[in-house]
């Protein structure tokens, strides 16, 4: 249960590639995130990430109508079949081919799947539990290039795929009499989308170049005659060299063809063809050169079409009028999707290149989300002291501030102008300082986000690590071109001291958690211990058989931990400074081979090394982590490996596998270093004249997989790491592992109950904690009278009093039953307050857990009562206003509520600070 780590959430990145989805009820954007898939909730302001991932980016989403399946398709056309409502994988597919979008009908029987220039319309997997959820219903080939878009008419009668060889097909989901395929010209660039109009044949069309193109049926939706089964012409077979038929078909499975390019049968009935019409054609953006189209999507209640262009901007019009309702330049960069959820009042537009998530109320005009991650590298985070927000330092000089609960970004620090290095919460937990490259560390408040002090050194330096003391009155950085550590005083700004004597970049600094002592590590092989009391002398200097990369120290300041280059993690006593222990830990790095490398990876394992170390909460435990897929955690007393974390298996990433594929080597070299992504259609890049790619200048690569940092949060409940992917954050999850303590035959369910109806309230908690089950044990502790409360806590043995003050934080986080568990902490903290104080390190955690909780409760309600103060403010003011003469009685009656209010929050404010 301990190590009982689980992927909990993803942070610092909202939005990579594919399309948008909104949620049935249209309150949660579903975003694809690299290979895994994000859903952010915007009634709740709150982000999950499902704890599913597929091999590849992902390219594409379809989600059902109702809400409760999706099928997810990344860059090989590997698909999986996700429930929505438990978040868990339930099917596994591939297509064989990459897959260019994916729709389900509007009933959720069919949906079709398009990729290269086919059109396959598979049956949707139904509530029953099916050997082949994929099963192929038809084949529709018409199309010469490959297909863009899809829609459904809105009785799933029809579908229209759009396509890059400027043409549009209508397909019949039936064998209707009167249409069975029907091709649409008159654009003269790729097709970006085809929309039905509501109820009705009558088709949008909207291509690259920013041409609108309207087209009117003939015939209704009820007109459409299905043929016959007499009358059903024999399917056409598909002859040799179509192997991707043969792959999606199951075996003995009859699949229907239908081609757009064979001779229509002839009707014997004669039933009237379905005929379009070309009505009108429209352009959007004359003035603008190369601002081509790149997204859109139609609402068809509304008729309210919302286009997206490479340049950032956006139009929104009403057809068939094509009347501009706005115009707005929301990114400086491509819009990749847009999306509009079921009232057509909320859209979401997902910007890849800069990773921006993004949206907009177009009747109020105004953000109703905004987020953006860091569109480099993450080199850097820290923790703040409650364990309640994140702080991220990335290689695009902004400094992010995230709530751990929400998942979301509230507060961008965009002063640096050069990578940031490295990012800390001093002691109090609303000061971030960070370290950057630009030659400047940089103070920041959380209480009025703004930069309010900025440290530089008299000679320009870039400066790679930092560190403030337990006070907050210290702050050092260490550079890596000058070799010197540079000491200021936060509340003056003044540098108090340049300490001098490396030989080497200052690689990492930390500050004794219990006395005022900084350890310095250098690539000179050798640990300095600086006397922050003593004239910053050099008190201690601990040999090193490498070069130093990350140093730490231990919750109780007890031990040093330092990572070298040679793979070692070596553990030392700081009194004494002699060295206890050290672990061996280059081979479980697990190194995978880049497709650039000459070497094996087994060769290129011997140079690496862990580059970030991290002790648990209880100093028991030390994660690592480095260049490399893998995160270890170690246990420091066997020094042995405890569990090892994939972080991702994401082969979109450079350096994930340990041998090259063979089929991908040829004379000249990899086929791998092929460069095939440049110019992929999204009409930025400009391509030289008859050439269909772009240009060949622009360059792609492939990101290599590392973890820069590593911090456990103070609570000793989850653990982050910054990693090329994101921001991971992993947590334990214990409602899923049977973990029980001193577990006897005697503890069961029905002797829990049995104890319950006993009303003894002690005993009962007893065995509920001894069979560790959370339902079990709310369920007895919310038995408990409250009156009986102290009386329990009093009676409770030592060893139980932790156990059950751990519980009670973790129920304070999520309960409504505020007062409820305020009383059991309470109680538990006065009654036992000695003996914790003297087990004060092991319980460090729990407390830290309880005072997040607290905390947390106590800012969500000081915002309502103020707001609530301020609305009565209001209304009496108003009242005095309009001249309303009170009745001294209401006056003495609200005098007597406003002072008990007064009392109850003073009250409550005082029992809080008495238990933090």
């Amino acid at each position: 249960m301990k190590f009982a780590y689980r992927f909990s959430n993803l942070l610092g990145a909202v939005y990579r590639q594919g399309n948008l989805n909104f949620s049935k009820d249209g309150n949660a954007v579903i975003s694809p995130v690299g290979n895994r898939v994000s859903v952010f909730d915007l009634k709740n302001n709150t982000s999950e990430t499902f704890p599913i991932s597929t091999t590849k980016n992902i390219t594409c989403v379809g989600v059902s109508p109702d809400g409760s399946l999706a099928i997810v398709v990344d860059e090989d056309g590997a698909a999986l079949l996700v429930s929505l409502i438990t978040r868990a994988v339930l099917h596994h597919f591939h297509f064989h081919k990459p897959v260019s979008s994916i729709r389900f009908s509007p009933d959720g029987r069919k949906f079709v799947v398009t990729k290269e220039n086919v059109a396959l319309m598979y049956h949707a997997p139904g509530k029953q539990r099916e050997f082949n959820a994929f099963v192929l219903d038809k084949s529709y080939y018409g199309p010469y290039d490959e297909t863009t878009c899809i829609d459904w008419t809105d009785d799933s009668k029809c579908f229209v795929v759009g396509s890059k060889d400027m043409s549009t097909w209508v397909f019949g989901a039936e064998r209707w009499a009167n249409l069975i395929y029907y091709s649409l010209g008159g654009h003269k660039d790729i097709i970006v989308g085809c929309f039905f109009e509501k109820d009705s044949l009558d088709l949008y069309t909207v291509s690259q170049d920013g041409a609108l193109c309207v087209w009117e049926s003939d015939t209704e939706l009820d007109g459409l005659v299905l043929k016959k089964s007499l009358d059903k012409p024999e399917p056409v077979r598909q002859e040799g060299g179509e192997e991707e038929e043969d792959e999606d078909r199951a075996e003995g499975e009859e699949v229907e063809v239908i081609r757009g390019k064979a001779e229509l049968p002839k009707d014997k009935n004669k039933v009237k063809n379905v005929r379009y019409k070309h009505r009108s054609k429209h352009f959007f953006n004359k003035e603008a050169e190369f601002n081509n189209l790149t997204a859109a999507a139609y609402h068809k209640p509304t008729h309210i079409l919302v286009t997206g262009f490479a340049s950032g901007m956006f139009h929104l019009h009403e057809l068939p009028e094509f009347n501009l309702i706005h115009s707005l330049s929301i990114s400086d960069q491509r819009i990749a999707s847009v999306a509009i959820n079921s009232s057509g009042d909320w859209i979401a537009f997902g910007c890849s290149r800069m990773g921006q998530l993004l949206v907009w109320e177009w009747q109020s005009e105004s953000y109703v989300f905004k987020q953006q991650g860091h569109f480099n590298n993450m080199a850097s985070l820290a923790y703040s002291p409650d364990g309640q927000y994140v702080v991220t330092g990335g290689d695009d000089g902004k400094v992010k501030v995230w709530n751990t609960n929400s998942g979301l970004c509230f507060v961008t620090f965009t002063e640096h102008t050069s990578s940031v290095t490295n990012v800390t919460f001093t002691s109090s937990g609303f000061v971030i300082v960070s370290a950057s490259l630009d030659g400047t560390v940089r103070a920041f408040d959380l209480h009025r986000y703004r930069n309010f002090r900025t440290f530089t050194s008299p000679r320009p330096a870039q400066f790679c690590s930092l560190a403030v003391d337990v006070s907050g009155e210290l702050v050092s950085a260490g550079a890596q071109d000058s070799f010197e550590i540079f000491l200021w005083s936060m509340q003056t700004g003044r540098l108090l001291e340049v300490l001098g004597g490396h030989e080497g970049p200052v690689s990492s600094l930390c500050f004794s958690p219990v006395q005022s002592i900084l350890a310095s590590a250098s690539w000179d092989r050798a640990i300095r211990l600086w006397d922050m009391l003593d004239s910053w002398q050099v008190k201690e200097t601990l040999p090193l058989t490498s070069d130093g990369l990350c140093v730490t120290y231990r919750p109780d300041g007890q031990e040093l931990a330092v990572a070298t280059l040679n793979g070692e993690i070596s553990f030392w006593n700081p009194q004494t400074a002699t060295q206890t222990g050290s672990i061996a830990g280059r081979h479980d790095l697990e190194v995978g081979r880049k497709e650039t490398d000459k070497i094996t990876a087994k060769q290129s394992a011997k140079g690496k090394s862990f580059t970030s170390i991290c002790y648990s909460a209880d100093g028991e435990s030390i994660l690592a982590g480095g260049h490399s897929k893998f995160v270890c955690i170690y246990n420091v007393k066997e020094q042995m490996l405890v569990k090892k974390f994939e972080i991702s298996c994401n082969l979109s990433f450079d350096a994930m596998e340990e041998f090259l594929d063979r089929r991908k080597m040829t004379e000249f070299g990899s086929l791998a270093l092929v460069d095939d992504g440049a110019g992929d259609g999204d009409g930025v890049d400009i391509s030289l004249p008859g050439v269909r790619r772009g240009d060949m200048s622009s360059r792609h690569f492939k990101p290599e997989i590392r973890v820069s940092s590593l911090r456990f949060s103070p609570t000793g409940r989850s653990w982050a790491a910054t990693t090329t992917e994101g921001l991971l954050v992993y947590s334990l999850d214990g409602s899923l592992v049977f973990d029980p303590y001193d577990l006897d035959l005697d503890v069961t369910p029905a002797s829990i109950r049995k104890q319950l109806r006993l009303q003894e309230w002690a005993s009962a908690i007893v065995l509920a904690f001894r069979l560790n089950e959370n339902a079990f044990k709310q369920e007895v502790l919310e038995k408990v009278p409250h009156e009986q409360i102290s009386v329990v806590c009093g009676s409770l043995p030592d060893v139980y009093v932790e156990k059950l003050l751990g519980f009670v934080a973790t129920c304070l986080e999520k309960s409504s039953h505020l007062q409820f568990y305020m009383t059991w902490a309470q109680n538990l903290l006065m009654l036992h307050g000695q003996r914790l104080k003297n087990r004060s390190a092991s319980i460090l955690p729990t407390l830290q857990s309880l005072q997040k909780s607290i905390q947390r409760h106590f800012d969500n309600l000081s915002k309502l009562c103020d707001f609530n103060m301020y609305n009565i403010r209001y209304a009496a003011a108003l009242s005095k206003q309009k001249g309303i003469k009170r009745p001294a009685e209401e006056e003495e009656e609200e005098e007597h509520e406003e002072g008990m209010s007064e009392e109850m929050s003073e009250a409550s404010i005082e029992e809080s600070e008495m238990i933090l």
